[in-house]
């Protein structure tokens, strides 16, 4: 039966949030949690036994009620909230995405989320002209209804956001909603707060290290039909943006520059790889017009809610530590994907998901893109 969003009553909503800040959790461990036993409050119990299976020589902590009440507390201080993945407020395109992130903070107007949007993202060392042209195209989007999804960096962020104000517009931050940054920002993150959204999926009062903002790069492309990507570099994490828009489905475009300037060189290989070359708003809107990806935002399903493991897949303990044994003889430092040790191993994808959240919540575990992991 196809489960309808609903909202979570107050004590769901503390384990979510206890079961997402406790160490080793990630949004894919998160769900395979939820699927494993039901609920984030028989998942809570049972993440100290999967950590010490998992080979974790010491007690895995696990966030307390009284934390996680208390950052709940802290949101509401400055107008922000929790919104949980099954929730009517959730965004739905980002609900489709592989693992969402179970848990968002939002500040702003959450009726944004129910309009089309798209990301625009490029440089922090930008052009005077590519920041000229990301601000006019973020304009003229939002004037023709769609809702602009960026970064808050500086640069070609900063410009996008700036000519989308008065239509709507979204930031997503890597560090939590109330880290401003850059601090030059600050008048433009609470211009974004008053009229806009402002995201994250990083606990409130985190300042943002180098491996949150992959982690916002995610959210900015599963947010949005498409990525249109201005001014970057070759090792721009516009890139990883727009990578990550190919793996979630979405379009991606690329606005062409200067063959001379290495801020227009990621942009231009990605053009070259074949993403659509974007000159003004038309060419972004025909296009998505031809690719309709409105069936995104009707998943199947909502994440988490398919029902527990049955515990006839489940192997005894003697037998769990033989799978144990052959699934890390399969896994090395080099990604592998999940699907490829389920076929390797000959173990069932229960078996094989129960051993990845042990090895996952014993920090043992690295995932990435396209559903790969690999030991750490």
């Amino acid at each position: 039966m196809e489960q309808q969003p609903r909202l979570l009553d107050e004590a769901e909503r503390l384990s979510w949030l206890r079961l997402i800040r406790s160490e080793n959790v990630g949004p894919a461990t998160f769900w395979n949690l939820i699927n494993r036993y039901g609920n984030a409050h028989n998942a809570l119990d049972q993440i100290p036994d999967l950590a010490r299976r998992g080979g974790l020589r010491r007690r895995i902590k696990i966030c307390s009620a009284a934390d996680a009440r208390a950052e709940i507390a802290a949101a509401d201080k400055i107008g922000a909230r929790y919104v949980a993945c099954i929730e009517p407020d959730y965004p739905d395109l980002l609900r489709a995405i592989d693992s969402p992130p179970p848990v968002i903070c939002v500040r702003g107007h959450t009726v944004l989320f129910k309009k089309n949007m798209i990301a625009l993202v490029g440089s922090r060392n930008a052009s005077a002209s590519g920041m000229r042209f990301a601000h006019d195209l973020a304009q003229e989007l939002g004037q023709r209804g769609y809702v602009i999804v960026s970064g808050l960096a500086r640069g070609i962020d900063t410009a996008t956001h700036e000519g989308a104000l008065p239509t709507g517009t979204i930031a997503v931050l890597a560090g939590g909603v109330d880290a401003i940054y850059p601090k030059e920002n600050a008048a433009l993150y609470a211009q974004i707060a008053e009229t806009g959204i402002i995201l994250s999926e990083t606990p409130l009062g985190v300042v943002a290290g180098a491996r949150d903002f992959p982690r916002r790069n995610r959210l900015i492309s599963g947010l949005s039909l498409g990525t249109v990507v201005v001014e970057a570099s070759r090792k721009s994490g516009s890139l990883i943006t727009a990578r990550y828009a190919g793996e979630q489905g979405r379009e991606v475009f690329a606005v062409p520059g200067s063959p001379l300037d290495p801020r227009s060189k990621g942009a231009n290989s990605l053009i070259r790889q074949g993403v659509t070359l974007v000159e003004n708003a038309d060419h972004i809107i025909e296009e998505l017009e031809r690719s309709p990806l409105s069936h995104l935002s009707e998943p199947d399903s909502l994440p988490g809610l398919i029902g527990t493991t049955p515990q006839s897949e489940l192997l005894s303990e003697s037998e769990l530590d033989e799978a144990r044994s052959v699934v890390l003889n399969l896994l090395s430092p080099t990604p592998t994907s999940v699907d490829e040790l389920i076929r390797q191993s000959g173990l069932t994808p229960a078996v094989i998901h129960t051993i990845l959240l042990e090895l996952d919540l014993a920090a043992r575990l690295e995932r990435h893109i396209g559903g790969q992991v690999s030991l750490v």
